[in-house]
């Protein structure tokens, strides 16, 4: 059961990042209430080390591997089925602040489950900083050498 808990909390995760939200604050055309303002311009305190983000893959890989996928491509059985976001794409989170991965991973949303009291906010950190990790940069426009 912890297991399939687990992989539902990943699933809910990667829902949730994709859900619609309007800067003023909703319009009333999501079917989420908008996030708490406070909590979305709330700065992460943790650096995105290579100890951060380490710490964060190992969660990650308890609790959101099973939707979101090992590398974050959305492309499990459950992350298609829920149509959660590719976050190996740098346009998917590209809009949203540390402070909204923080607050939807600890608070969940949607049919994202929360992680809650489970790990320690440093370590909800440590995933937002992993997460952020898995953006492949794009390749730079080609461009002929000048003669």
């Amino acid at each position: 059961m912890g297991k399939h808990t687990r992989v539902v909390g990943v699933f809910l995760f990667v829902t949730a990042l994709g859900w619609p939200q309007s800067k003023s604050g909703g319009s009333g055309a999501s079917p989420y209430s908008p996030l708490p303002v406070t909590e979305v311009r709330r700065p992460n305190p943790v650096k995105p080390t290579p100890e951060s983000i380490a710490e964060g893959k190992k969660i990650y890989g308890y609790d959101c591997a099973g939707c979101h996928g090992a590398t974050g491509d959305g492309k499990t059985e459950a992350g298609k089925q829920l149509k959660v976001g590719d976050f190996t794409d740098p346009d998917t989170l590209k809009d949203r602040t540390d402070g909204e991965l923080f607050y939807v991973i600890k608070n969940g949303r949607g049919a994202m489950p929360l992680e809650g009291d489970r790990v320690k906010e440093e370590q909800i950190w440590d995933m937002v900083n992993y997460v952020r990790s898995l953006a492949r940069k794009k390749p730079a426009a080609e461009s002929k050498p000048s003669e």
